[in-house]
Parts: structure tokens; sequence; C-alpha cells
């Protein structure tokens, strides 16, 4: 047989492909349009500075700062409610009393990193918080930027938030993320002592364990609220106080300085017309990926950690007002129902579903409605 006739029809066939002049071009104008972005943002932080103050003056109002907060998560948007479990907005409804973003390495000239980001939580203290005893909850995300070379010599660039863990000290039997939390801060706190591969802590596998309990625990939840024909629990079941636990990738400041400088000299280069190595986009390239990286995915707490951190800040923040006015929209709406109607709505689907099951044979059950 010949060459041809060995390879298979999938082989054989010729996918069409971005040419490359016109990956390298592509790559790099991504980059430009997210320099532009990063600079849109960066000069909105002192123009948006007094309309928040002004915002807060609002907030700070007798008749509005009591459930102005509580009011805005309880109409957040999907990607942000998730996350929310019942345990957890059991938490916030009844201690959290204010919450502050800020895009706090941007000074007031409008210089710095616009995409880090510090979230503030104030609570409700002594009895009238019977959760935890913090009065306030501090988290920082810092934006970080990493520039390695795989094995092949490609540069291969990563960019994300990173952050510590934040303790919370919980009241007795009062914590929602079952020692999730506890046992994140826990190999933080071993790691800054011992300068020995993270796997190799007690803290470590005590935490991966933990994980693993709670997700198997979630699952198991899951199937049975299946079997009730209900919602599931958020992501894996994982409590949105666990979010104060994430980390991220570590990388540091120096390390980021530095990738930065050469991020730098590489567009200068750009600007003079001279040509640059692209970077490398083979994301399944196994031989590439980093040992550590994959102990941190494992003892990520809490994975979309950085998702949330932005979508909190870029929606639920910047949009409260929206949100504050929605919750009572919502109100109205179910005012606005005809209570008799509605009975007579869900007497007639119990009619048909009476009507449907009375065709089956009489020994099988009645069918699950479909979930949407």
């Amino acid at each position: 047989m010949s060459n041809g006739e060995d390879q298979s029809l999938l082989e054989r066939i010729e996918f069409p492909s971005i040419p490359v002049e016109a990956q390298s071009k592509i790559a790099l104008l991504q980059d430009e349009f997210i320099r532009a972005e990063v600079e849109q943002l960066r000069a909105s932080v002192p123009l948006l500075t007094p309309l928040f103050k002004k915002r807060n003056e609002i907030i700070n109002h007798p008749e509005v700062k009591g459930d102005f907060w509580i009011r805005v998560f309880s109409s957040a948007p999907e990607e942000i409610d998730e996350h929310i479990l019942p345990t957890d907005a059991a938490v916030l409804g009844a201690a959290l009393k204010n919450m502050n973003v800020e895009r706090f390495e941007v000074n007031e000239k409008g210089e710095g990193e616009p995409r880090s980001l510090r979230f503030t939580f104030d609570f409700q203290t002594g009895e009238e918080n019977q959760f935890f005893t913090n009065e306030k909850l501090v988290k920082e995300f810092y934006w970080r930027k990493q520039i390695t070379r795989t094995p092949k010599g490609k540069r291969r660039v990563w960019e994300g938030l990173v952050s510590e863990p934040v303790r919370i000290n919980w009241k007795k039997d009062m914590d929602v993320t079952k020692g999730l939390l506890d046992a994140t801060c826990d190999l933080f706190e071993a790691e800054k002592k011992n300068s020995g591969p993270r796997a190799q802590l007690p803290e470590f596998e005590a935490l991966v364990s933990k994980i693993s309990e709670l997700e198997a625990e979630a699952e198991g939840q899951d199937e049975d609220e299946d079997e009730e024909d209900e919602e599931p629990m958020g992501p894996v079941g994982i409590s949105f106080f666990n979010w104060f636990g994430y980390r991220g990738r570590d990388v540091t400041a120096e390390q980021a300085k530095e990738a930065a400088k050469e991020d730098e000299e590489r567009w200068a280069k750009i600007a003079k017309g001279e040509k640059v190595e692209d970077d490398d986009e083979d994301e399944d390239d196994d031989e590439d990926d980093d040992e550590d990286d994959f102990y941190f995915e494992e003892s990520e707490a809490f994975a979309a950690g950085e998702e949330l951190a932005i979508a909190i800040a870029e929606d639920l923040w910047t949009d409260a007002m929206k949100y504050y006015v929605a919750s009572f929209e919502m109100g109205e709406d179910l005012e606005d129902l005809d209570m008799e109607e509605l009975e007579a709505d869900m007497m007639e689907e119990m009619d048909e579903d009476e009507d449907d099951n009375s065709s089956e044979d009489e020994q099988s059950h009645p069918r699950k409605k479909v979930r949407t």
C-alpha cells in the first residue's frame, strides 16, 4: 500500500487553519486590546471614587444601611448567587453590615495596577453575630504576571489574581465551611514555617482529604435532591466563606516585577517594528505543566476564587444600587400576584398530572418533572 492508503481518513483530511503570519498578528492585537482595557480601567478609578463616596452617603442613611447589602446579595446575578449556599445566606443576612471594594494599588493620580482588589466586609459583633467573632474581614487580591520557559524553550505567560487566606474565628459549632477554611489557613501558615515541598507537609494531606470529603458529601446531597426534584446546592457544596481561603498561583511580587519589565522591553521592540518571539499557546502540552501548580490546584479550597472576586468587583459592587432597587421590585412582583388565579393554575396542573398518571400502569410510579 502507498503511504496515502496507510493513513486514516482523519489523517488525510486537511483541516483549515489560521495562517502562521496571521496568528502572530492576531495574538499581538489581542495583547494591545488587553493593554488598552487595563489603561481604561486604571483611568476610571479616580473618576469613580467620588461617585462611590456619594453612594456611601445614601447607603449610610438610617433607613437604608440596615439591609442595603443584604438586599444587594439577595438580587445578585447567577455567577455570584451560585456560590452562596443557604447557610452562607443565613450568615450574611444576620451579620453583614457593610462592604467595600477598592482597587488599592491605584493612587490618586491614576497610577498603579488597577486589577488588584481589596474587599472589606464589616460584620456585627458580640451576641448580634452568632457565627464568628471577627468584626472585619479583609481579603486582598494581587494581580501578578509570571513568564516562564517551556522545556522546548517557548515563552509562556501567566497572569491572574493571587491572594493569602484569611482566617475566620468561628464560634463553637458555627463553622459553615466545615473546617475547610481552617485547613487552608493551617497549610499556609505551615508553609511559612517550612521551606520544604508543600506536598510533604501533613497540613497538605489534611487539606486535600478535607476537600475530597466535602466534595463526596456534596455529591451525595445532590443525588438526594435530584430524587426529590429540587435544585442542587452550589458548586460541589463549597461555602462562599471558603472564598476567603483562595490563594491562586504561587507568584511573588518580585517575579511579577521581573515579568512586567520583560514585557515592557518586548513591547518597546514591537513599537519599533522589531520582530519578537511569539508566546506559547499550547495549553495541552502536559510536559510543560508545573508540578507545583498541580499541587496548588489540588489543595485549592475555592477554585473559582478569581472569577468570583472579579464578578463581585465589576458587577455586584459597581451596580449595587441597581440590585438594591431590584430587590424591592421582586417584592412588588409578588404582591401583584393574583393568589386565587395562582391557586387555580396550580390545581389545573395537578389535574393534568393526575390525568397523565392514570394512563400509565397502576403499578408504575408517577414520572418526575424534567429539570431545566
